[in-house]
C-alpha cells in the first residue's frame, strides 16, 4: 500500500511539472500572447483616410511586406513542451514585446503527432521536433522539409542511488529501468552497450516502463535501482529521492565511444523548404533570434525558468533545476550534419523505420 501510495504521488508530482515531452499526450495549444505587438492574430496595416480611397487599396502582399522593413511577416512555430521548447521561451517574450524581425507564431504542443500534420501541409513552417522525426518526415514529404539547427544534444541520465558507476563497463550485471521500448531510448543505450563489450540481451536486464513516472516510484523507494531517464523527470526524481545521483551523462558517453563525430541529438529545428526558399532572409534572421534566444536561456537560468513557467512548459523550480541539465544548443552548419548523421545512422542500422526507412540525402540540411 505504502509503495502504490508513494507511486500515486510521485505521479501527479511529474504531471503537475510537465507533461512529458516524450511520452504525454496532453493537447497542447496555441499560446496566448504571443502574437504581435497589437495582442490580436490580425496584421498591423497601414492607415488609409478616406472611403473610396480604401476600396481601390490593395491588400499588401508578402513580397510587399518583405521590402518593407516596417511590416513584419507572420511565422508559425511550434514545438513540444520540454526541452524542445525551453530554448525558444526568451525568443518568445521577445515576440510578445514586438522586438523580432518578424511576427512568430507559436504553438506549443504536447505531442508530437498534434503538429506533424501540420507541418507536412506547410502550416507550421518552422518546428523544434524530435531528431528521428525530421528524418521521417523528410522521408514522407519526399524532401519537402530541411533540418537547420540542433536545439538539444542528449537529455537522457543514467541514475544511481549509489557510487558504483563510473562508465558504461559498470552497467554490466544490473538491472536498468527505462522508458522508450522500440524508441530511441531503447536503441541509444543499445548503442551505448555494445560499444562498451556489453550484449544487451546477455550482459543487462533492461526493464522497460510505460512511464517514466514508474521508474521514478522505483527510484524514489529503492537503495541500489539504475535507470535511465531524460529530464526534467531526473530533476524530479532526485528531489523525491535524496540518495539518488547522476552517473553518466549519455551524450558524453556517446560522444566517447564515437569515432565519426556524431553525438545523441534530442531536438533539431525544422523548417519547411518551400518556404525558406521564398522566405531566406526571413529565414535566417529567424535562426539568429533563436540562437540569441538559446543562448540567454543557458546563461540566465533564473530568468529563463521564470519564462518557461509563463509560457506554461514547466514549473519554474522544476526548470531552474533542470535547464543547465538539458544540453540546450544550437549548433548548425558542418557541426549540425555530422551529429545528426551519425546518430541516424545508428538509429537506422537498428531499426530501419525509426529515421522514415531511409537515410536522408545531402538536401536535408539547411544552411544559412
Amino acid at each position: 500500500m505504502k509503495n502504490k501510495l508513494l507511486s500515486k504521488q510521485i505521479k501527479t508530482v511529474l504531471l503537475l511539472a510537465l507533461c512529458a515531452m516524450f511520452f504525454t499526450t496532453v493537447a497542447g495549444g496555441l499560446l496566448s500572447g504571443c502574437g504581435n505587438k497589437t495582442g490580436d492574430g490580425e496584421k498591423t496595416m497601414p492607415a488609409i483616410s478616406g472611403g473610396q480611397e480604401a476600396e481601390k487599396t490593395p491588400t499588401p502582399t508578402t513580397a510587399d511586406m518583405e521590402d518593407n522593413p516596417e511590416e513584419k511577416l507572420e511565422i508559425s512555430v511550434a514545438a513540444l513542451k520540454g526541452p524542445t521548447a525551453i530554448g525558444m521561451t526568451r525568443l518568445m517574450e521577445e515576440t510578445e514585446n514586438g522586438n523580432t524581425t518578424n511576427d512568430y507564431k507559436f504553438t506549443i504542443a504536447g505531442a508530437a503527432d498534434e503538429i506533424t500534420a501540420d507541418i507536412v501541409k506547410g502550416n507550421i513552417q518552422i518546428a523544434a521536433v524530435p531528431c528521428n522525426l525530421a528524418s521521417v518526415l523528410y522521408n514522407r514529404t519526399e524532401g519537402k522539409v530541411q533540418v537547420a539547427a540542433i536545439n538539444t544534444i542528449s537529455v537522457l541520465y543514467i541514475l544511481e542511488t549509489g557510487e558504483n558507476i563510473n562508465s558504461v563497463e559498470d552497467l554490466r550485471g544490473k538491472t536498468i529501468y527505462s522508458t522508450g521500448k522500440a524508441t530511441t531510448p531503447e536503441y541509444t543505450l543499445n548503442y551505448l552497450l555494445r560499444a562498451a563489450g556489453l550484449d544487451p540481451e546477455k550482459d543487462v536486464t533492461v526493464e522497460y516502463k510505460s512511464e517514466a513516472s514508474e521508474v521514478a516510484a522505483l527510484l524514489a523507494e529503492s537503495d541500489s535501482a539504475v535507470a535511465m531517464l531524460p529530464q526534467p523527470f531526473v530533476t524530479v526524481a532526485m528531489t523525491q529521492n535524496e540518495k539518488l545521483r547522476i552517473a553518466l551523462d549519455v551524450a558524453e558517453e556517446w560522444e566517447r565511444f564515437s569515432d565519426d563525430g556524431s553525438s545523441v541529438v534530442t531536438g533539431v529545428v525544422l523548417i519547411n523548404r518551400e518556404f525558406a526558399m521564398e522566405h531566406k532572409e526571413a529565414v535566417d534572421a529567424f535562426l539568429a533570434e533563436y540562437q540569441a534566444s538559446t543562448q540567454y536561456v543557458t546563461e540566465n537560468v533564473d530568468a529563463a525558468a521564470e519564462l518557461v513557467e509563463k509560457y506554461d512548459i514547466v514549473k519554474a523550480a522544476v526548470a531552474k533545476k533542470a535547464i543547465p541539465y538539458c544540453n540546450i544548443a544550437f549548433i548548425e552548419g558542418e557541426e549540425m550534419q555530422k551529429r545528426i548523421s551519425g546518430y541516424l545512422n545508428v538509429l537506422f542500422g537498428q531499426e530501419p523505420s525509426s529515421v522514415g526507412g531511409a537515410l536522408p540525402g545531402e538536401d536535408f540540411y539547411y544552411s544559412r
